[in-house]
């Protein structure tokens, strides 16, 4: 597909001596619109930290779902720039203020576990001013309302139609940092007191032990032959814990698997971690009284999808 009006820059270089140096931080231009790569960094942190700790050898599965998650991230973001240019950001001055930072809280809230600490940590790691980021959160609230205005002409959604996908999405909407979990765990050090050593070593030793577990294997007696974890004497078992105790990429991947699948070894910057799920508990869900506008705006948005899409081809 071409895009005449498009321009896509990921990274800007010029050759001296083979090498590419870097010039410039666009990511793409829009409509003469700049897109930062700053602005698809931020978007794609919570993802990158998931993936990175999934994949410890950053493989060609690594890198393939990486490459997939900036490019829609990408488009996402070009598409955005579009759009408003079409409507002229005909809604902007009426967003309320307070609309705008619900849903910065929404994000904090499924993104990084309600940590405020966590976000802002993020946003100074990119380089990247709060208000900054309230201004792209107010052009993606704009964008979601000129959509729904845009293409509303499919029939209303019956009673029977919300209530279907009301069940079907209601765990998304609940309150994650009420989430508990119970699990079982294996914790491999990259460095031992005393004991040289190497990372690799370690990492293909969880690898190992990962693949005995999914053969079978008795996961308290490796947790207790193996294991440096607080809770490996009593063969990795740890008690019901909050969802809010554990780092925002390890518990969005710990929370997403099926009960009992043994899960790693996920990496982070001290160690690999093997977990084996034992039970969740969801956090509460809000009654559909209070999100039936949100629902009832996803049916539409599915009736009218073809259009939406015939639509954003066009002005790409």
């Amino acid at each position: 597909m071409t895009f005449p009006r498009l321009f896509l820059i990921f990274i800007a270089t010029v050759g001296l001596s083979h090498a590419a140096i870097e010039v410039n931080g666009i990511a793409a231009i829009a409509n003469g619109k700049v897109i930062t790569k700053r602005e698809v960094a931020f978007q794609l942190a919570p993802l990158l930290a998931q993936l990175q700790a999934r994949f410890p050898r950053r493989g060609p599965i690594f890198q393939r779902e990486m490459k997939k998650a900036q490019d829609q991230i990408l488009q996402e973001l070009i598409d955005r720039e579009l759009i408003l240019t079409e409507f002229k950001n005909k809604l902007g001055g009426r967003l309320p203020k307070e609309a705008i930072e619900n849903e910065i809280k929404r994000q904090i809230r499924d993104l990084y576990n309600g940590s405020e600490k966590e976000f802002l940590a993020q946003l100074k790691k990119l380089g990247m001013a709060r208000s900054k980021y309230a201004e792209l959160t107010r052009k993606k609230l704009i964008v979601q309302a000129m959509r729904a205005q845009q293409f509303n002409d499919a029939a209303p959604p019956t009673p029977g139609e919300v209530q279907s996908e009301y069940s079907k999405i209601k765990r998304e909407f609940r309150d994650i940092t009420k989430d508990k979990i119970t699990y079982e765990k294996i914790y491999i050090p990259k460095a031992l007191p005393d004991q040289i050593v190497l990372p690799e070593d370690q990492l293909t030793l969880a690898e190992n032990i990962a693949t005995q577990l999914k053969n079978g294997g008795d996961f308290a007696k490796l947790a207790t032959e193996h294991s440096t974890d607080a809770f490996a004497d009593k063969g990795g078992k740890w008690p019901e814990t909050p969802r809010t105790d554990l780092s925002p990429e390890f518990a969005t991947i710990i929370f997403n698997e099926p009960k009992n699948s043994i899960i790693g070894p996920l990496e982070d910057k001290f160690g690999f971690t093997i977990v084996r799920t034992l039970s969740t508990v969801d956090g509460p869900a809000p009654p559909l009284t209070e999100v039936k506008k949100v629902v009832e705006s996803r049916i539409q948005k599915q009736k009218n999808s073809a259009a939406y899409e015939k639509w954003i081809t066009r002005i790409r």
